[in-house]
């Protein structure tokens, strides 16, 4: 089904050739170079990278994007962060879209006050800006501004129009404010990595099958962590433009830092059908193209998939799971049990085995992954003259933009999915974040969406609440939803699919959306909610640091979900201070606690007659332990040293882009994360963008929860691009020296960290 080779490859003609002794002839009776470092030019993703360099470094690559997008828990602070460094026009077409806080559900008036600030900002600066209920942001943006050859920016980790031919990548907000200010997005040239797709899939297999059997196949031993993920081979013709978004969005979940593929007849018609011709070409790797690894997919042995709680690669297929229930179950339990430890709550799913079958008590088909016209039309025929039933089992669906939502009701399938007892709503993507469509307490939904870590559904495990998703195709939710619940795949029940055509009108977006980059008018006010505020002050990095350790992490994984909860919290993103009070509440709700205890220190040492040690009595004896080492017996606390606090995980910052989860930590006293790696690309970026140290350590830490570590000399240590930083535990009186380690970092990177932030960097500049 799918196999990873361990090597690189040669794709010559079509066909794979290894990076061995063996296919070295192989290349030489063919008359191909085997000079990988020219060859590695001739993927498609090469050669868009380079289109879109300012550096004139080919191994260190400045991008400037085409476009970017934010949606309604993200543009605020972007746009408050780049108007605070000298935002006077958005320089590019920037896209804001209400798919996330567009119930205006919580916190009285402050979601539409951040659409109505949202709407001020595209008016003032030149921006697009797309109301609430049009379209969830990935499929306005497939519609409207992806183009072959492109390349987006989002702030949102499912930023991906790869099967469009558009290289898109999901940052961090402080990467879109650089893009504002004219600046650029710098990385060193990741590798690429061949997925090869062959075969046919079955009527019942769907992408978000195919997808997850990528996942489930590349996650756990990362193999294309932040590379970019080039599909390639002669099974993409077999699927429609549609299918590949709908496997192509899933890629964010294998931690890939992008993904590309070749462009056919079957993109060209995409494009003729949304009224872009224009924004078609033809797109594949030169003959000869080297790629530093292969991932061979043979779709016709693609089964219909599971994701289990809690994570998209905790991979089965479903006939695999029903025929081993119990153990598979006991499996899934013990695991959630361990990322839900602190809850005090009992994890249970074989308590849904019912005559042998495992029940579920909903469905959900949404978003950009799941709501797009081929899942639902397909869903609606499966449903069609069918019901779901009186009981427990409920089904939703979210079309992922109005102009998908009128052709659905046009050519009747809404009317087959609203027949059957499933209710219809419009684009939204709170079912994918835990905003929307909250199962019950110890329920289990099944959803074609992007996500199902804790707390994706909505329960709050910290409250005593426990819900849990796994994912699925939106054609085994549906067939699952003909037998009331009881989990069912595709592939067991008869289908005949009408696969009616698509026709895009674009008339609600003509009528409704705010177009205008390029009409910026600095005469607009912009409108601010009450729960709109500024960035607090941000110190620059101090010469010295002492960091104490308030959460310790041990988890194989932690996700920026567990860092900055999704949900509820989101209505809150405006206001960074009062969104910080969510910081790690699901994973360790002392967190807060412990760090503002510190910062009050820090406060103290910068305020003209207060003692950090009256502010933080127990400083007295870590002081003093300092001060007694002949080395540091001269150092002034209050001007040398900055008091702050750090967090340890194995591996933080799997999952979304948003920024949150590190400006969350620095506003409330953060100053540095400590990791054995980080999950992804972003997560680092953002700890960078605002001024957080991402320190490195591998094996046992000589350090525990709420100890000290003091790290001296550490600005000139990243002054001068040390890789290996010298540190203290302080603990019992004593100074026990260990090695903190930093990973490349790029010039503007150490200047935003010793600025403090991104916003100090650029202000000084």
């Amino acid at each position: 089904m799918v196999k990873l080779f361990d090597s690189g490859v040669f794709y010559v003609n079509g066909e794979i050739i290894r990076d061995d002794a063996e296919g070295l002839k192989r290349l030489n009776s063919l008359g191909i170079s085997a000079d990988k470092k020219e060859a590695l030019k001739k993927t498609i993703a090469y050669s868009v990278m380079q289109a879109h360099n300012t550096s004139g470094n080919t191994e260190q690559l400045k991008i400037k994007f085409d476009a970017m997008a934010s949606h309604d828990i993200t543009y605020v602070g972007i746009i408050q962060t780049a108007r605070a460094s000298g935002l006077k026009e958005f320089p590019i077409p920037y896209v804001l879209t209400n798919c996330h806080n567009s119930l205006c559900a919580v916190g009285g008036t402050i979601n539409e006050d951040d659409h109505m600030f949202g709407l001020s900002a595209a008016k003032k600066y030149g921006g697009i800006y797309v109301p609430a209920h049009l379209a969830v942001i990935h499929q306005y943006m497939r519609e409207m501004m992806a183009g072959c050859g492109k390349m987006i920016l989002g702030s949102d980790s499912h930023t991906r129009y790869g099967a469009l031919g558009t290289m898109a990548i999901g940052e961090g907000g402080g990467e879109l404010a650089k893009q504002l200010l004219c600046k650029t997005y710098d990385v060193n040239r990741p590798e690429v990595i061949a997925i090869y797709l062959t075969g046919k899939p079955d009527p019942a297999v769907g992408p978000q099958d195919i997808a997850l059997a990528i996942i489930g196949a590349v996650f756990k031993n990362g193999y294309v962590k932040n590379k970019v993920m080039e599909f390639i081979g002669d099974g993409i013709k077999n699927l429609s433009a549609e299918y590949r978004n709908g496997i192509d969005v899933m890629t964010t979940e294998t931690t890939c830092l992008s993904s590309i593929w070749i462009t056919d007849d079957n993109t060209k018609e995409w494009y003729d059908i949304h009224g872009r011709s224009k924004d078609f070409k033809v797109m594949e790797p030169e003959n000869g193209a080297y790629y530093d690894g292969l991932v061979y997919v043979d779709m016709s042995k693609v089964k219909p998939m599971i994701a289990m709680p809690f994570h998209p690669s905790n991979v089965y297929t479903i006939d695999e799971l029903n025929e081993n229930l119990e153990d598979i179950l006991d499996i899934v339990e013990k695991n959630g049990a361990k990322q839900i430890d602190n809850s005090g709550i009992s994890f249970k799913l074989k308590d849904k085995i019912k005559n042998g079958r495992l029940m579920v008590e909903q469905g959900v088909i949404a978003g950009c992954a799941g709501g797009t016209y081929d899942n639902v039309v397909d869903a609606a025929d499966i449903l069609a003259g069918k019901t779901i039933g009186d009981g427990d089992f409920t089904l939703s669906v979210y079309p992922s933009s109005q102009p998908v939502f009128m052709r659905l009701v046009e050519n009747g399938a809404i009317f087959k999915l609203m027949e059957a007892g499933a209710t219809v709503r419009s684009a939204f993507c709170g079912p994918c974040f835990g905003a929307g469509d909250v199962p019950p307490n110890n329920g289990l939904s099944i959803r074609h969406s992007t996500r199902n870590f804790p707390n994706r559904e909505g329960s709050k495990p910290g409250n005593g609440q426990i819900a849990s998703v796994a994912l699925m195709d939106a054609r085994s939710i549906a067939a699952t939803a003909v037998n009331h619940g009881v989990l069912t795949a595709a592939t067991d029940i008869d289908l005949s699919f009408t696969k009616p055509k698509y026709f895009f009108n674009r008339s609600v977006y003509d009528n409704r959306v705010y177009k205008g980059f390029g009409k910026a008018d600095p005469s607009v006010e912009l409108k601010f909610g009450p729960n709109i505020t500024d960035w607090p002050k941000m110190s620059a990095l101090p010469e010295n640091l002492l960091l104490k350790v308030v959460s310790y992490i041990t988890d194989p994984v932690t996700t920026t979900d567990e860092l900055i909860p999704s949900g509820e919290t989101s209505s809150y993103r405006s206001n960074p201070l009062g969104l910080a009070e969510f910081t790690l509440s699901r994973k360790d709700p002392a967190y807060v606690g412990r760090t503002k205890e510190v910062q009050k220190a820090e406060t103290a040492r910068n305020t003209e007659g207060q003692c950090p040690k009256e502010a933080l009595p127990e400083l007295n004896d870590i002081f003093a332990a300092i001060k007694n080492t002949e080395e540091f017996k001269d150092i002034h606390f209050r001007t040398d040293v900055g008091i702050g606090t750090t967090i340890y995980a194995v591996k933080p910052g799997d999952g979304s882009a948003r920024e949150q989860a590190a400006s969350c930590q620095k506003v409330i006293g953060g100053w540095a994360n400590i990791a054995k790696e980080y999950a992804t690309k972003r997560y680092r970026s953002n700890l960078i963008n605002w001024g957080m140290l991402p320190f490195l350590f591998e094996g046992e830490t000589p350090f525990e929860n709420s100890d000290y570590i003091f790290v001296p000399g550490v600005r000139e240590a990243i002054a001068e691009n040390k890789k290996d930083i010298t540190a203290y535990v302080v603990k019992n009186g004593k100074l026990n020296e260990f090695t903190l380690n930093m990973a490349e970092l790029t010039e503007d990177e150490r200047k935003i960290i010793l600025a403090g932030c991104l916003i100090n960097y650029y202000k000084e500049n």
